[in-house]
């Protein structure tokens, strides 16, 4: 089979390997569509340590939608031809490979394959391209259930980030009832999408987000003087600016939900946190409710979701692929068809 090898920067090769061998207890499935994800742009593109957790020499992807092709004598959850999405967190048994499932690969096995566990069905109504964009989804699933269910009233949110997350995170706020949300970002081309999708937009390199915020959701009063009323930040970029902007513009009982892989290092201004009564929450994966809502967002039929895939591409060309889902400027979401 082909599989994407991982050698270390801006370094990949396309090779031929054994398909795995099937256990009693194991599934084979094949691969239909992969998703390239911010993770593995980054370790492409700056090398191991920058993403997620990645053994050069190794396969590597996560974000992928499948289909059973071989099952071992004990397995009675799955049949061939099954249509599958496998749950990073799980599917190889090892929870240090949640990025490196084998996304980028023609096959993948999932030993002690257990539905709703390391595989989960994929609702017929959900097509190939959007299904391999289930992980990526639950991942801005679980920002948007973690802002909602902050304590707070959060009606009003803005989300730092048009990729694929980010436009997950901003779909679910609406699908768990936040009334208004806006969305941010330097990308033209991105922001663009979400406007299509229904979302009040801000350009930051352009606009100041204050005022355009203030102008959309009315006014709040903060520590420091009015400002606007947003209950909800969540970060989905990862760029140093938004949260000290929010410890300088959030209003008093604001929420700040950090989904961005970023290894900085931040002063926390603690008295001031107290008197603002403000909260910082933490937002890493999914869990099995966010794979439930997530089909139920993708048939739900309210947003074109497959309008943020930009590009196309095959397995032999993944090098290609990375580079162009890269630029942020000229690509939305990209995967891989096998």
């Amino acid at each position: 089979m082909k599989s994407g090898i991982y050698l270390g920067k801006e370094n990949i090769e396309i090779r031929d390997v054994d398909i795995p061998q099937v256990g009693d207890n194991d599934v084979l499935i094949k691969n239909i569509y992969s998703g390239i994800c911010g993770t593995d742009v980054a370790v492409f593109k700056h090398g191991e340590n920058t993403g997620h957790k990645i053994t050069v020499g190794g396969e590597f992807g996560h974000e992928t939608i499948s289909t059973v092709v071989k099952v071992g004598k004990n397995v009675t959850d799955f049949k061939i031809g099954d249509r599958v999405y496998p749950y990073p967190l799980y599917a190889k048994g090892d929870t240090r490979r949640a990025g490196t499932i084998g996304g980028f690969s023609e096959y993948i096995l999932i030993p002690n394959a257990k539905r709703n566990h390391s595989l989960y069905a994929v609702d017929e109504r959900i097509s190939d391209k959007l299904g391999c964009l289930i992980e990526p989804f639950t991942v801005g699933c679980r920002a948007a259930r973690r802002a909602v269910n902050s304590g707070l009233n959060s009606t009003a949110a803005v989300v730092f980030g048009c990729g694929t997350i980010g436009i997950a995170a901003a779909v679910a706020l609406k699908y768990f009832g936040t009334k208004r949300v806006m969305m941010c970002d330097t990308s033209e081309l991105r922001l663009n999408t979400v406007k299509k999708l229904g979302f009040e937009i801000c350009n930051v390199s352009s606009e100041n987000i204050i005022s355009k915020a203030k102008e959309y959701f009315g006014t709040a009063p903060s520590l420091l003087g009015e400002t606007a009323d947003i209950d909800c930040w969540i970060d989905t970029a990862g760029t140093e600016n938004i949260f000290d902007d929010f410890m300088q513009y959030g209003k008093i009982e604001s929420c700040f939900v950090a989904v961005a892989v970023n290894k900085a290092l931040r002063k926390l201004d603690l008295l001031h946190m107290t008197y603002s009564q403000k909260s910082v929450v933490g937002s890493g994966g999914y869990m099995p409710e966010d794979v439930r809502d997530v089909q139920k967002i993708m048939t739900s039929g309210k947003w074109n979701l497959e309008s943020m895939i930009t590009h196309e591409f095959s397995i032999d060309n993944l090098k290609k692929a990375l580079q162009t889902a890269s630029d942020v400027e000229k690509a939305g979401s990209v995967i891989i068809k096998f």
